[in-house]
């Protein structure tokens, strides 16, 4: 009500007024004593006004009355009626069917509202309450919902609410149990499609949340202009819409992307006529020498007894460490000439790694720091160039990280695949995530090669065989929540790396194949080196990889007259870059070769030559024998200088620029300005013929003319159990000082690894693989 005074004003005015209440018999003196009280401390002309009035039976519709014809507006403010307004609006919400659900609109209003519910333009039977209750809630319940509060003279609508009730045909119901309530999560998951070209593509995503979720499709890292449903459709599908779909799910309050799926359009399939395979051959590369980001120890090992296991199952392994850029892609163009129709083709990849846009990519150990793809090899263009080959299976087993290289802002554009239906890639840890190993006294285990070795030879499906590693890996407690298998396949037939080898007439082509094979194979003979005193020595060689050899000597004949001799070799070519610290030595294990020693001969002396591609010439060393008289102070020398050709994988020169191979170079976004050109040139098919089964097959080392041992030494396997070993990460190695300040390798810093570490005893620790 107005302040002191106003009365005044008013009661003079209101002569001219007479109402019910206020008779003119005695209007002056009542308002005179209204007027009085504004001499008293705490007296209110207004207040005994209105007190006045009421005793009087005056209502607040005369009140008003009276006012408007003052034309008090202040006051008139004071009175008049507030509207209905809305104070709690239903919200949008997604859920289960068999579900509470509770659609709430409060209101407030002069002097009571009522409610009514409507779906779309219908009345909600007993809907008449602020709060709407589904129980439980059904499918058919799920459309738009509004209330609408209404007084004695007005009424207003809330807003909209829609309701989603997810069907869960095909989905069970029962994963979703114990849920919290309205937690974000997504209950359908888009599914791997196979098409051809003019099919209809519909993929769907489903997901429950308060508020309601949106949606964004996104293809090969890029989202979708009409994918903002949470059905994407498209209706004539051609070969762009090929590759890797997901969906992103999101609303005011949290965020969760759906698993992502593979669409694969051709234009028909085409299935490999052969039922066995005509041969199988296997690329495994390793890297472990870094020369710009951190150094790893698991590629040696897991390389080792992948070669092992691959040869028992008669594979033509090409096992290589240690390949610069140039060496990979020339050892990559060398694996696809050992390819034919009908041929089982397996590459193993363990080293630093990266996934963009659900592209793999290999790093080589010159990568530059950072490193991009174009410094790179793409997985899926290797994949292209098996599949000209019409091979029978293509199996990847890439043991690397797959976490996205932030700094790698290239595109691939990338030839589309061939429907071939003999696709299996065998990834040791899923999109985003970490590889780990496990070293135990000085050696080191990839997880996934740990529990693969397990399985391999068993003769099963090559999917059965990798789900079993996958079920395996899921045991071990170390690795849990950090590292899971995941396998993407095409295969339709059951192919396993068990299958026999035709047992044919050779062709041409396997006898090429056999040739070119034997040629990165061929070690030197062991030779005797006789010396104008009389001493004999023996100059053995022994493989353990395709471009890492063991050179051993040993004294065969000594004249009695010599106390003491010994025999050594030196002068390496430059290209080897052999240090001689770490040559002839007494053990093998001295060398850095723990893998061969329990089958080299005993009481030599031992030299390790690795990174044989980068031979450029014959391998000429020099044997330097030293003796000693008895009573001469003088120590004697001669020198021998030999030349062994080139052993190994040296014939193949790999050191060599691309060789016609510039398809192996990764496809970006044209003017990218970290994108080689490479010249474009056509395949050629080089023939080199060998026979099938070779005396230097043998798994772990090759001697010239002698039976191979099967008991080649395993390093221990970690029980992971915690209690023994050493678990690491290829994605973070301790202690590294990398020779740039920044390293490009994708590293998400989280407090996991405190939790893992916690997880193993004291004689175990924790660093990054990538």
């Amino acid at each position: 009500v107005p302040g002191r005074g106003k009365p005044l004003q008013a009661g003079q005015q209101a002569r001219a007024r007479q109402g019910p209440a206020l008779r003119p018999e005695e209007p002056s003196l009542d308002l005179e004593q209204c007027s009085l009280k504004v001499l008293e401390p705490e007296g209110s002309p207004s207040w005994s006004l209105l007190k006045l009035l009421g005793d009087r039976g005056c209502t607040v519709v005369e009140l008003v009355e009276f006012l408007q014809a003052l034309e008090h507006t202040e006051a008139l403010q004071c009175l008049s009626l507030s509207g209905i307004k809305i104070v709690v609006q239903p919200d949008s919400q997604a859920v289960l069917p068999g579900q509470v659900v509770k659609l709430c609109c409060w209101a407030t209003g002069h002097p009571f509202v009522h409610y009514q519910w409507f779906k779309q333009e219908k009345e909600v039977p007993h809907g008449n309450s602020p709060e709407l209750v589904l129980n439980p809630v059904k499918v058919n319940d799920s459309g738009f919902y509004i209330c609408r509060v209404n007084s004695e003279s007005s009424f207003v609508f809330s807003r909209w609410a829609r309701l989603e009730v997810c069907d869960l045909q095909d989905t069970s119901h029962g994963s979703f149990i114990g849920l919290p309530e309205n937690k974000l999560r997504i209950c359908i998951q888009p599914q791997p499609q196979n098409l051809t070209v003019g099919d209809a593509l519909v993929l769907e995503c489903g997901a429950v949340g308060n508020p309601i979720p949106h949606y964004q499709w996104f293809r090969n890292g890029f989202p979708l202009a009409n994918g903002s449903k949470n059905v994407y459709t498209v209706a004539c599908v051609g070969m762009e819409h090929q590759g890797t779909y997901w969906c992103h799910v999101f609303n005011d309050q949290e965020d969760q992307d759906s698993k992502k799926i593979e669409v694969v359009i051709g234009r028909k399939a085409m299935a490999v006529e052969c039922t066995e395979a005509t041969d199988k051959v296997a690329l495994l590369i390793g890297n472990m020498s870094y020369w710009n980001h951190p150094q790893l120890k698991a590629p040696m090992v897991d390389v080792y007894e992948l070669t092992n296991l691959l040869r028992q199952l008669d594979f033509k392994v090409v096992s290589l460490l240690d390949l610069t850029e140039s060496e990979m892609r020339n050892a990559v163009y060398e694996f696809l000439l050992l390819l034919d129709k009908g041929v089982y083709g397996l590459l193993y990849y363990a080293g630093h790694g990266y996934e963009n846009y659900g592209n793999s990519f290999m790093v080589p150990i010159d990568a530059p720091n950072p490193y991009r793809s174009a410094n790179c090899l793409c997985v899926q263009n290797i994949l292209k160039l098996m599949q000209e080959k019409e091979t029978g299976l293509n199996v990847f087993l890439l043991d690397m990280c797959r976490k996205r290289n932030e700094y790698d802002d290239t595109i691939p554009i990338l030839d589309a695949l061939k429907v071939t239906a003999n696709i299996v890639f065998g990834y040791a840890t899923c999109q985003g995530a970490e590889a780990f190993e496990i070293q135990h006294s000085g050696l080191a285990n990839g997880i996934f090669m740990k529990f693969l070795k397990e399985r391999l030879l068993e003769d099963k499906k090559i999917t059965v065989l990798l789900d079993e590693v996958a079920e395996d890996m899921g045991k071990c407690h170390l690795t849990k929540g950090k590292q899971a298998l995941e396998i993407r396949s095409s295969l339709s037939e059951k192919r396993a790396l068990t299958d026999p080898i035709q047992q044919t007439v050779s062709s041409a082509e396997s006898l090429a194949r056999n040739l070119q094979w034997a040629k990165a194979h061929e070690l030197p003979e062991s030779m005797y080196l006789e010396f104008k005193c009389g001493v004999q020595i023996q100059l053995g060689f022994a493989a353990e990889f395709s471009n890492v050899m063991i050179i051993y000597t040993r004294i065969v004949k000594k004249p009695p007259e010599i106390v003491v001799c010994r025999a050594y070799v030196t002068d390496f070519a430059l290209d080897l870059d052999v240090d001689p610290k770490e040559a002839n030595k007494g053990t093998p294990e001295e060398t850095g070769s723990y893998l061969v020693s329990k089958d080299l001969p005993k009481h030599c002396l031992y030299t390790r030559l690795s990174s044989l591609q980068k031979l450029k010439e014959h391998l000429v060393f020099t044997v330097c024998l030293h003796y000693e008289y008895p009573g001469i102070e003088d120590t004697m020398d001669e020198r021998k200088e030999v030349n062994v050709g080139k052993p190994l994988i040296a014939k193949l020169g790999l050191h060599h620029g691309f060789k016609n191979n510039s398809c192996l170079q990764t496809c970006c976004v044209a003017n990218n300005p970290f994108h080689k050109q490479v010249e474009s040139s056509p395949v050629t098919t080089k023939y080199y013929l060998p026979s099938h089964h070779q005396p230097n097959s043998c798994p772990g080392v090759y001697h010239p003319n002698t039976v191979c041992s099967d008991s080649i030494r395993q390093p221990e396997a970690c029980s992971c159990n915690g209690t023994s070993g050493m678990l690491t990460s290829r994605h973070e190695v301790r202690n590294y000082s990398p020779l740039v300040e920044k390293s490009n390798i994708p590293i998400e810093t989280t407090d996991d690894t405190v939790e893992l570490e916690f997880l193993l005893s004291d004689n175990l620790r924790l660093s990054k693989q990538q």
